[in-house]
């Protein structure tokens, strides 16, 4: 039987009652003051569905408050049919696609999309590699950058190369992989020796071994790991022994074919938003055992804490 043909996916009370189950395992809890016990629950013909009232602090709440759901007229079901779209497709699916398929408007399907990267977003910041582990690091450059640079930081100009390809004008992406393992990715506004060394050497164990490319972005901050080590992609020079980027290089192939050809168009404002929903799939991938079904539970599971207003500019 398909995933999508289950209840919860079709009925909004059984989808209230699945989300109940994951985000309340041992019962409900009141978000307002932490209750658990004199909780009782609201039936009638005008009662919302999922509906419980706290007879400690006298007020009702439902599974969505304190989520991404909060506040949203949307049906459950919906949002797990969203969710599930979204966790399934490899190089996500655009707000256009969700507001055929479920039937909502553009403005509404581009923002629950939003709401679940940010259900997405894990905030994991442990140290990547370890004793001897190869974890690789590169920066790509994604759309057109919002009021961008037209010099360098020593003063020369930004110039395209002969293929088309540079960073002139366009948005800094610096990405660390572990082989076999995660990836996490960063939306920078310049990408220069300072600010990449620093991500990089705040977010790998310094027994690691960092490989990259011939850049000189980590020449600084490459020799305070157990070995830096890089392949001359300028000489043509890509696999070395166990040397190499090609693992970071695949990551950011997926990311662009999404951004490019599904999404087509992100503000720069939003484009953290977009690499974390990346990232996301790429950390709950079948390489690593994790079904669209587990990922899509996974994903379920972030969706608390996480409230995201339309117009909040703490969030923008």
């Amino acid at each position: 039987m398909s995933v999508l043909s289950r209840p919860e996916f079709h009925e909004e009370a059984a989808a209230i009652a699945y989300v109940e189950a994951k985000l309340w395992p041992q019962g409900p809890v009141c978000p307002h003051c932490g209750e658990r016990e004199r909780i009782g629950k609201l039936q009638g013909k005008s009662t919302r569905l999922g509906v419980h009232k706290c007879y400690n602090c006298r007020k009702p709440f439902t599974v969505k408050v304190g989520t991404i759901f909060e506040s949203s007229h949307v049906k459950m079901n919906l949002w797990l049919q969203a969710i599930y779209l979204m966790c399934a497709s490899k190089k996500g699916i655009s707000a256009n696609q969700l507001h055929r398929t479920l039937g909502v408007t553009l403005k509404t399907a581009w923002f629950m999309g939003h709401r679940i990267r940010e259900a997405m977003r894990t905030g994991d910041l442990t140290p990547f590699g370890g004793e001897g582990q190869p974890v690789e690091a590169d920066e790509t450059y994604i759309g057109k950058k919002e009021n961008a640079p037209t010099m360098r930081t020593d003063g020369t100009p930004f110039r395209r190369s002969k293929h088309g390809r540079g960073p002139s004008g366009k948005r800094a992406v610096v990405a660390l992989v572990e082989r076999g393992g995660r990836v996490r990715s960063f939306h920078i506004e310049r990408a220069d020796k300072k600010t990449v060394g620093a991500i990089v050497a705040s977010n790998i164990a310094r027994e690691s071994r960092l490989m990259t490319d011939e850049s000189a972005l980590y020449s600084l901050v490459g020799p305070s790991f157990a070995s830096h080590q890089t392949v001359k992609h300028s000489a043509e020079e890509y696999v070395r022994g166990d040397v190499h980027t090609n693992t970071i290089e695949s990551v950011f192939s997926v990311l662009k074919r999404g951004m490019k050809g599904t999404y087509q168009h992100c503000r720069e404002k939003h484009l953290h938003r977009y690499l974390a929903e990346f990232d996301y799939r790429y950390n709950n991938r079948v390489a690593l055992g994790v079904d669209d079904e587990t990922r899509f539970d996974t994903a379920l599971a972030g969706v608390a804490g996480k409230r995201l207003k339309y117009a909040d500019p703490a969030k923008t």
